[in-house]
């Protein structure tokens, strides 16, 4: 019988270091996930490692990253909220070991399992500030008693993930917003400019900005931008 492998301490500090230097980079999150995936896969000698995330409008989990190659896996339905053990992990926000998926009630996709060889499992929440927004899934091809260091160290690479996911979602929120304001403040000037030269009331002329952008299929701003260009011609 082959000898259990256990994660070594200092490829495990490598792993989270080199995790720790890619959230902190320039890489995309798609990229980040990826690497995230990957190097947890190496260093847990793990078949198969998935990270899922919650989908709020349709309120299912679904596969953002994972380094398997496998089509089967790939493609698998997201999980409806509530299904599977993957949803009871982001219930109680805690870690869940099953010894073997296929002998689990709980577990959605035997098929897949057994095709793909899949055994024990390890799934940890992705938490920021105790709001969970996914899992991240460890599969063994064998038989495997996860350690407490095992968890630890895939509690501590879910930690990462949802920090890089909180910050991009944050640099995307405060992108959105700064647009928004830049959008708004072109709009007004724009506006002014019509209810000069046009002697419209305010409502008005941004009913003549809205219809032009509609007319043209082409954004408020946009619009804005050209009206204050043509006046600025005119001086």
């Amino acid at each position: 019988m082959p000898k259990k492998k256990h994660t070594k301490t200092p490829d495990t500090i490598e792993a989270l270091s080199k995790i720790s230097r890619a959230i902190s980079s320039d890489l995309y999150l798609e990229d980040i996930l990826k690497l995230i995936v990957t190097v947890t896969a190496e260093v847990m000698n793990s078949r198969i490692c998935s990270l899922m995330l919650f989908d709020e409008k349709k309120e299912n989990l679904v596969i953002r990253a994972t380094q398997s190659i496998s089509e089967g896996y790939l493609k698998k339905e997201p999980l409806a909220k509530g299904e599977g053990i993957v949803w009871k992990v982001t219930r109680e926000n805690k870690p869940i070991v099953v010894p073997n998926v296929l002998n689990d009630p709980g577990y959605k996709y035997k098929d897949i399992a057994r095709k793909e060889n899949l055994v024990s499992l390890l799934c940890v929440p992705l938490a920021v500030k105790n709001k969970v927004i996914g899992v991240l899934n460890c599969y063994t091809s064998r038989p495997h008693k996860f350690s407490k260091t095992e968890i630890n160290v895939l509690t501590s690479v879910a930690n990462q993930a949802a920090i890089a996911i909180e910050n991009t979602e944050l640099m995307v929120r405060s992108k959105v917003i700064q647009e928004e304001l830049e959008t708004r403040k072109v709009v007004e000037r724009a506006k002014g400019i019509l209810m000069k030269e046009e002697h419209l009331i305010e409502e008005e002329a941004f009913r003549k900005i809205q219809k032009y952008s509609m007319d043209r299929r082409k954004p408020m701003k946009e619009i804005a931008e050209a009206i204050i260009m043509m006046h600025e011609m005119k001086q």
